[in-house]
């Protein structure tokens, strides 16, 4: 446990700081979160570029330098601005585009109409990530004219596509970034009231699987029989992807041990929204198989649909797979074990295409050191002496580890504003109003702890 860098009164006067900004960071992240800048190609990307200056716009308001680039992608925002003389330098990041809405009649408000309920904040992006670009506008407000570090902001445009001109802005603007601590809001905490840094993200791997038997469709009475359907073979090739117990079969792949954190199988129940008559699948314990152990799930298949369907045996069929890696697992070594499953395990002869549709890298976090000691303590102090867990995350982040190799030598804090019940990337998604103040306590506490080592 660090030293007492802040005394008692500095941290009240830091949280009553933070409190007084809360209506003007709440009408501003309401403001952000009406901006649809979703970044799949398909949608609109003139709210992508809208969401961009509206971004810039709140950091020069703050006497950042700020400009906007893009490296064949969407557009990505730098600010910065220098600290003391001697003060290390500290990276924030988050990023200002959102995931689609999907059906408007499954939210219980409009998506990117902002609405409070029972102290949450509904909207898309209102949580991820549009909150985490706020938490680090609290810090410099709180800290207006007296930054006792030099703070970078950088709020991409296209992570919720890939992040895919990432490499290229990091070539590109590398040196405006570096920094000797980073801080990537766009995670979560453990619970309401007890705040957490996550040291482990697994890897991703998305692969298209393609299945063929038949040159053309053929009548199913005529020659069904002797004849494979495209359909049947892939359900059988992807029956093969978990054994009897439910755990991924695919020989070669590496599993890891999570924390030992109480973890109850009804809470996973509740907040998945898991039906009574379901069982969990995989052996170990639930958060292993959560966030260190690898996982199969079967996205998408190419097909004719029910209303679509006729007597005829199919020729071709796709699926598309999403298989997560655990944290130090290769994204190229799985996709190999991947593939050398599927041919070894492909029925009846059938033609088969495996094609890697994309991958991402996993992380692991070296959590020991001056800097993580400061960031405990500041969310031991925001949340009012709950001691902060360290968390994995089952999803991937791939730009956490494209920031690890490019800034090997900086401190890398994974930190976030959700928690179980946000419901990022689905409907009716949100914010607790209360954590999200916690959260931006902890942040001005962070930068004062950092400026006072």
């Amino acid at each position: 446990m660090p030293d007492n860098t802040l005394t008692p009164d500095q941290i009240d006067t830091l949280r009553g700081r933070v409190r007084e900004l809360m209506p003007a960071l709440r009408s501003d992240l309401e403001d952000l979160t009406r901006i649809p800048s979703v970044s799949l190609p398909s949608f609109d990307q003139r709210h992508v570029d809208a969401s961009a200056e509206a971004t810039a716009a709140l950091l020069r308001a703050e006497g950042l330098e700020v400009e906007i680039v893009r490296e064949g992608g969407a557009p990505a925002v730098i600010g910065r601005v220098a600290g003391p003389e001697g003060a290390p330098t500290v990276m924030l990041y988050a990023h200002h585009d959102v995931q689609p809405p999907g059906d408007d009649a499954e939210w219980d408000s409009p998506p990117f109409e902002p609405t409070e309920r029972d102290g949450r904040l509904y909207g898309r992006g209102a949580a991820d990530d549009k909150a985490g670009i706020m938490a680090h506008l609290a810090a410099l407000r709180v800290h207006a004219g007296a930054l006792p570090v030099g703070v970078t902001v950088f709020v991409e445009g296209e992570e919720e596509y890939g992040s895919d001109s990432l490499p290229d802005i990091l070539a590109a603007h590398g040196d405006k970034l570096a920094a000797d601590v980073i801080v990537l809001a766009d995670s979560m905490n453990w619970d309401i009231g007890t705040p957490a840094l996550t040291t482990s993200l697994r890897g991703l791997v998305r692969a298209d699987v393609t299945v063929r038997t038949l040159d053309h469709g053929i009548h199913s009475g005529m020659f069904g029989g002797p004849m494979p359907d495209a359909f049947s073979a892939l359900v059988r090739l992807l029956a093969t992807l978990h054994d009897e117990a439910g755990d991924v079969a695919v020989a070669g792949l590496t599993s890891g041990e999570a924390s030992d954190l109480d973890y109850p199988e009804d809470r996973l129940r509740a907040e998945s929204g898991m039906l009574p008559c379901t069982e969990l699948i995989g052996t170990g314990s639930i958060l292993s198989r959560q966030w260190t152990k690898p996982a199969m799930a079967i996205i998408g298949i190419d097909a004719p649909t029910v209303e679509r369907s006729s007597n005829t045996l199919i020729p071709s069929v796709r699926a598309r797979l999403s298989m997560r890696l655990a944290p130090d697992e290769d994204p190229a070594d799985g996709f190999a074990a991947l593939e050398r499953h599927l041919r070894e395990h492909v029925p009846w002869g059938a033609e088969l295409t495996v094609e890697q549709v994309d991958a991402g890298p996993g992380f692991y976090a070296d959590t020991t050191g001056p800097v993580y000691d400061e960031a405990r303590a500041a969310f031991r102090d925001a949340w009012d002496g709950s001691e902060p867990v360290d968390i994995g995350v089952g999803g991937s982040i791939p730009f956490v580890a494209a920031f690890a190799e490019r800034f090997p030598e900086a401190a890398i804090l994974v930190t976030g504003v959700e928690d179980p019940d946000t419901r990022a990337h689905g409907a009716n998604e949100s914010l607790h109003l209360g954590e999200f103040e916690r959260v931006c306590v902890a942040e001005a506490l962070l930068l004062a702890r950092l400026g006072a080592m």
